[in-house]
Formats: structure tokens, C-alpha cells, sequence
């Protein structure tokens, strides 16, 4: 990691420190709509700050491109933020950069790498650390509690420290390899697929909808309502209700408010009636 840390200036490791300590509020303001947006946002301030210094336009529009959705692993956050550091960082040098690919590269990593980090720091370094934890409580040590937070919180702060340094690294090198090669665009275009497909499996297993009633007749039911449209298409309702969701909001521009709100009242008058 010494050679990773070699090739950045006072000024880049100055800010890759604050967002490694900003990093921890990333979800300390969590919202429906955006997650830890505001968190991510707050962390990148010093990138934004420093690469937009005395472009006030340019500034303003970073400042709203990093509030868009994020969610991932905690500790796998920092590698983003780098990634993304080093994308804003192109961005103020570059005249012709693809601002869109910013956020189709940052959507595109939620995914993946909240996967490794739940995986891997939540099912099985905490187990492990667990583990030990109470073997040494069974046996009357005091220490159990201590020696288990430590075996689990100092993997994920060294990935998380040397994460955000890897990040931004990787991510000044590439990407200028990208723009000499005119691959930029093939890029961006990849990243917002694989976001698209991480948003579409984030609505399967987020929005829940089933139809509790059933058509009955004579005393017994001959149609289960909820089975008929899963054999139809599994997800149907939910995916219905997302579409519904994104039309009011882009195209009739109704408030977030409202939508969280209507949604609130009619499902909980759905449930009062049965249907759902």
C-alpha cells in the first residue's frame, strides 16, 4: 500500500483522510428515497471543495450529483468514495469528460460490492470474532467483549483506510487510460446496465405486495388471487407500483412526500379491508 500512497500528493492524502473520518456519518441521516445520499455527499465535500475551488457552477452541480441513491456495505464505502474522488477529480480537469459516467460507475459498484462486504465482514469475520468472543466469556474472561470488537472493527477499518487510497488510485489511472482510448463511453454505457439490473433486484426483494383476498364461492375458495398473478409474473404488483412510483415522480413531477404518504394510506387501507 506504500506504493499506492507514494504517487498522491500533501493535498490528496489530506483529502482522503477527511473522507475516510467523514465516511462514518454516511448513514447517520438515512431517508427512504435516498438511503445514505446525504452521508456520501457530506464525505465527498473535500474533493468538491478542492478540485471546484473558484468554479462555483461546477461546484453546485457536483454537489448535487453526489446526493443521488447510495447504499452499500459500510466498509466497502470508502473504495467507492476513492473511486469517485478520482472520477469529480477528472471531471474539473477535463473539459469533455462524461459527467454521467460519475454516477453509472458509482451505481454500478453498490451492488457488487455490498454483496463482499455483507458476505464477508457480517456473515463470516463477525461469526469467527463471535466465536472466540464467547469461548474466552465461557471460560470467565473479562476481556471477551473487547477482543471481540477488535477482531471485528480493525479488518474493516484497515479496508476501509487503505480502500479509499486504493479507490482513487485505481480509479486516476484507469480512467485517464479510458479517455486516450476512447473507451469512456463503452464504460459508462456497461456501468448503467449492471446499475439498472442492481435497481431492478432492489425492487424485487424491497417492495412487498401480496393480495390476500381470494375469490370464494360455496364456502371455498376457487381462485387464490396472489397465486394466479405469480404464475403470471413473479413480482408483478411490486414491479407495477415501482413503475407507478418513477412515472408520478419524473413525469407529473409529484412530491417524494406525497408518494411516501399516499402509499402509507392506501396500503394501510388495503389491510383494513382485507385485500392486502
Amino acid at each position: 500500500m506504500s506504493k499506492i500512497t507514494s504517487k498522491l500528493d500533501a493535498a490528496e492524502k489530506k483529502i482522503l483522510r477527511q473522507i475516510y473520518w467523514r465516511s462514518f456519518t454516511l448513514y447517520s441521516a438515512v431517508t427512504p428515497a435516498k438511503q445514505g445520499a446525504s452521508g456520501f455527499e457530506y464525505s465527498m465535500l473535500p474533493v468538491i471543495n478542492h478540485f471546484y475551488k473558484g468554479h462555483d457552477d461546477a461546484k453546485k452541480a457536483a454537489m448535487v450529483r453526489q446526493m443521488s441513491y447510495f447504499n452499500t456495505n459500510l466498509a466497502m464505502a470508502p473504495f467507492i468514495m476513492g473511486v469517485t474522488a478520482s472520477m469529480e477529480k477528472q471531471n474539473a480537469k477535463s473539459k469533455d469528460f462524461n459527467v454521467e459516467s460519475i454516477n453509472a460507475i458509482k451505481t454500478s459498484l453498490m451492488g457488487p460490492l455490498a454483496g463482499i462486504g455483507d458476505s464477508l465482514f457480517w456473515g463470516v469475520l463477525r461469526v469467527i470474532a463471535a466465536g472466540i468472543a464467547v469461548s474466552l466469556a465461557e471460560s470467565g474472561n473479562l476481556l471477551a467483549p473487547i477482543i471481540f470488537l477488535l477482531l471485528f472493527n480493525i479488518p474493516v477499518q484497515l479496508v476501509r483506510w487503505y480502500g479509499g487510497q486504493l479507490g482513487y488510485t485505481l480509479g486516476s489511472t484507469y480512467i485517464e487510460d479510458l479517455y486516450k482510448k476512447d473507451l469512456i463511453n463503452i464504460m459508462t454505457k456497461a456501468a448503467s446496465i449492471v446499475g439498472l439490473m442492481m435497481v431492478g433486484a432492489m425492487t424485487s426483494s424491497m417492495v412487498k405486495f401480496s393480495i390476500k383476498w381470494n375469490m370464494v364461492l360455496g364456502g371455498k375458495t376457487i381462485l387464490k388471487t396472489q397465486s394466479m398473478l405469480d404464475q403470471i409474473f413473479i413480482g408483478l404488483l411490486p414491479l407495477a407500483i415501482t413503475l407507478l412510483c418513477f412515472y408520478l415522480l419524473k413525469k407529473k413531477n409529484v412530491s417524494l412526500n406525497w408518494l411516501i404518504l399516499g402509499a402509507i394510506v392506501i396500503s394501510v387501507g388495503l389491510a383494513l379491508v382485507g385485500i392486502v
